[in-house]
């Protein structure tokens, strides 16, 4: 709650039960004051309604729409920048999770579907550990078009694949670059997987047959950022 705060998430409301740590309540709500945030504060019996079952450590928030960016804004950055683009990825928490590799890593920012694909919901949000509100995404409707707009500005395209024709620390990514995860059900795809400049896999030596996206996508990045960093 405190990352959403100080990132300047949207917020309608912040609510409170009343008898938490007084030190957490004065932080709280100086940072909700501070961010224009209205707070309310509720009898713990009447909170326990509004979040049953819900680990909710006294604080709800309740959370405006998430605030979109263009994609043209992604095309610039300091040194080379470096972009997540999500195939319909499906689960709150696959996504919330790849968005917080992506902030930790200083991702430019990413891009996600709106067909089939998971929005920046709140359970994407708490997920990410509040990431999403560092972090520039772009909502489109046609990923293999949005590919091609990157490739036209210059951008070099690897998806992640289990058919790829490399590991992915061959791969050369450096430079300005994507990097495409497909979905937890269809993967790329045949249309996006045909706009990839570049295939990679991640090497399969026990008895499942593919790793987790959230898994997939911290593994590419970090190799991306590896390779940046100039460290073998």
């Amino acid at each position: 709650m405190r990352e959403a705060l100080r990132s300047g998430q949207p917020l309608h409301k912040l609510i409170l039960a009343r008898g938490m740590t007084p030190s957490v309540r004065r932080e709280l709500i100086s940072l909700a004051r501070r961010q224009g945030v209205p707070v309310q504060e509720v009898a713990r019996a009447r909170f326990d309604t509004l979040a049953p079952g819900a680990a909710h450590q006294g604080v709800l928030a309740v959370a405006a729409e998430q605030a979109y960016v263009a994609v043209e804004e992604l095309l610039t950055a300091e040194g080379s920048p470096l972009v997540l683009v999500l195939n319909e990825i499906q689960d709150p928490h696959n996504l919330g999770a790849i968005l917080r590799t992506a902030e930790a890593a200083g991702c430019t920012g990413a891009v996600i579907s709106t067909r089939r694909a998971a929005g920046v919901t709140p359970a994407v949000v708490k997920a990410s550990a509040g990431a999403v509100g560092y972090l520039r995404v772009a909502r489109v409707t046609n990923i293999a078009q949005t590919l091609r707009f990157f490739k036209e500005n210059g951008f070099w395209v690897v998806g992640a694949d289990p058919g790829g024709d490399r590991l992915y620390w061959e791969a050369d990514l450096q430079g300005p670059l994507v990097l495409v995860i497909g979905g937890e059900d269809r993967g790329l795809g045949r249309v996006v997987r045909g706009e990839c400049d570049h295939l990679v896999r991640v090497p399969m030596y026990g008895r499942v047959g593919s790793l987790n996206a959230s898994v997939a996508a911290a593994l590419l990045v970090y190799e991306a950022v590896r390779q940046r960093s100039g460290r073998k």
